[in-house]
């Protein structure tokens, strides 16, 4: 194996004022609106990253890759927000680190359960939170009637 190539990931708590984040998740608001087009707005109305406490900012070689949160739903259970990985960077586990590791946050923090919601214009996401032991459930909340809308949720504990 040649050391040289081996990748040096980082993985930092931080809060919703962390710069970095601030900057993918302007990234993933632009890939999210090419593709939910007119759906966009309404979506984004759930996703302001204002007050958020518990983020998970990827580094690589000292670069933002990657970044997800969570937030309380509920005294059990935390939800998944603003998973993105760089468009150059994806399918190298990245998310599934960043997953990993809010996961493990949530529990410190004596949460039980993950929810989120995706998008079926996002199949990559879907993938993702089945790869990584997420099943599908009804929509809640502010997704019950979108027919485009799929949450999923996860005991973490």
């Amino acid at each position: 194996m040649d050391f040289t190539q081996v990748k040096t990931m980082e993985l930092i708590r931080t809060n919703s004022e962390n710069r970095d984040f601030i900057e993918l998740v302007k990234l993933l608001d632009f890939d999210l609106a090419k593709r939910d087009g007119d759906e966009h707005s309404f979506f984004a109305q759930f996703n302001k990253i204002d007050r958020i406490k518990y983020v998970v900012v990827a580094y690589e070689k000292q670069t933002p890759v990657g970044c997800g949160a969570i937030k309380e739903f509920d005294k059990k259970t935390v939800e998944v927000k603003r998973m993105y990985t760089s468009t150059d960077c994806r399918g190298q586990g990245i998310a599934s680190m960043i997953l990993s590791e809010l996961e493990k946050w949530g529990t410190e923090l004596s949460y039980e359960r993950c929810i989120l919601e995706t998008g079926i214009k996002q199949p990559e996401a879907i993938g993702l939170y089945n790869k990584n032991g997420y099943k599908l459930i009804p929509n809640y909340g502010q997704y019950k009637e979108v027919e485009n809308s799929r949450c999923f949720e996860k005991n973490i504990k």
